[in-house]
């Protein structure tokens, strides 16, 4: 799945932790697009290409996400549900999440997340992510 205009996708409510996320982009050296949205229906219609998301020359389709679990309305579990059900796509999905508990870990993983991740991010895992799905990140 190598792609030099690879895009990827943060779902993430809290602006810290999404500025985290840019920051640990930036150090890494990504010149990716990093796409943000702010919830868990917001998401959802991103990845339909509903809505003001609809301009897929705007808003590909990424080539991972970013996922945050614990966000008010529809969390990170409806989120990955839909996308891996719903939409039935194939796109590989981090959690990234505050939450230590094993039992969000394996609810994450029974409902199709690729890995799991502790917040905050940091350089070595989104370098980490891009390597484990072959996802072709350069530094030019």
């Amino acid at each position: 799945m190598s792609n030099s205009k690879s895009v990827f996708l943060l779902v993430e409510d809290n602006e810290d932790d999404a500025y985290f996320m840019e920051r640990a982009f930036q150090d890494a050296g990504l010149k990716n697009p990093l796409r943000i949205v702010t919830g868990g229906d917001e998401a959802i219609d991103y990845m339909a290409g509903a809505g003001e998301f609809a301009d897929r020359s705007r808003y590909p389709l990424p080539n991972m996400i970013f996922l945050d679990l614990k966000m008010p309305g529809r969390d990170g579990f409806d989120v990955l549900t839909s996308i891996r059900r719903d939409l039935k796509l194939d796109v590989p999905v981090a959690v990234l999440t505050s939450s230590p508990e094993e039992i969000d870990r394996k609810r994450a993983r029974e409902l199709g997340a690729d890995c799991y991740l502790l917040k905050p991010p940091t350089t070595a895992m989104v370098l980490s992510c891009c390597r484990q799905f072959e996802l072709d990140c350069p530094t030019q």
